[in-house]
């Protein structure tokens, strides 16, 4: 008699979940395949966009996993369970974890905004938290720099994304401007002449747009003049330290002074 109860209780959970769990188990094979194509045609998107592959793959990733947990909490609501306990579990679980890495989180934000909207690339010389260097790898945390002396710089992409960048290789050709000072006695026009055949003269310089030299500064001891020229990106470096070399030599020949900060010492006598 109590076989029977129990029998009789279990055809009864049969046939009351039973067609639950069959719309549950086709919920879940649908929405796979629903959600799956929403994920490669979220990939095709980001491909054509020229999206950098590891945030494509961690995007991608990101979502599916999404989409899975709406998926089994939608089955769970299927099958009568209450969703709303379960949603505020994981929306809380989810708030601690991110006041835990609050740091990493930032910088993981950045290296998502940095990927997407690309200030600079693998290979791009840049200027940022006061280190420059060539970008050698673009991670989703950090970004690393190989610098002038060849040490590894590895900046936080959270600040990286937040502060000020410059991208010396962004244009094609770049301006320099150096400033030339020389005394109040000497002849300004001699200098400017002297300062543009340098330039006119170097290899690298470009003629359009064309070099020129003004008056920079009336300074205490020194009047600055600034000397403006365009280079390709290759030839800058080469051209600013022959120029600074052939202006003290073309100076010091032309009895150009170039003046230098002078201490007097006063001694006062007993």
């Amino acid at each position: 008699m109590e076989t029977q109860m129990w029998i009789d209780k279990g055809i009864e959970l049969l046939l009351n979940y039973a067609p639950k769990a069959l719309l549950a188990i086709a919920i879940w094979f649908i929405g796979l395949w629903i959600f799956g194509n929403i994920v490669k045609y979220a990939r095709k998107i980001m491909e054509r966009r020229k999206y950098d592959l590891g945030l494509r793959n961690f995007l991608a990733t990101l979502l599916s996993w999404a989409l899975k947990i709406l998926l089994i909490i939608a089955i769970l609501g299927t099958l009568g369970i209450e969703t709303m306990s379960f949603a505020a579990v994981i929306g809380s679980a989810g708030l601690a974890i991110g006041l835990a890495l609050q740091g990493a989180l930032a910088n993981f934000a950045g290296g998502v905004l940095i990927l997407i909207f690309k200030p600079f690339r693998v290979g791009d010389y840049i200027e940022a938290q006061g280190i420059e260097g060539s970008v050698k790898d673009i991670g989703i945390v950090n970004t690393t720099l190989t610098t002038f002396g060849n040490q590894q710089a590895i900046i936080p992409n959270g600040k990286l994304s937040n502060e000020n960048i410059i991208n010396y290789s962004v244009e094609d050709i770049r301006r320099e401007n150096i400033i030339a000072g020389i005394g109040y006695d000497s002849n300004i026009k001699m200098a400017k002449d002297i300062l543009l055949d340098i330039v006119n003269n170097r290899e690298g310089v470009l003629k359009n747009p064309a070099p020129m030299v003004v008056v920079n500064e009336l300074a205490d001891s020194a009047v600055n003049l600034s000397l403006r020229y365009w280079t390709k990106n290759d030839d800058f470096w080469d051209c600013r330290w022959y120029v600074l070399e052939e202006m003290k030599n073309r100076f010091d020949a032309a009895g150009i002074d170039i003046p230098y900060p002078h201490q007097v010492e006063v001694q006062k006598q007993a």
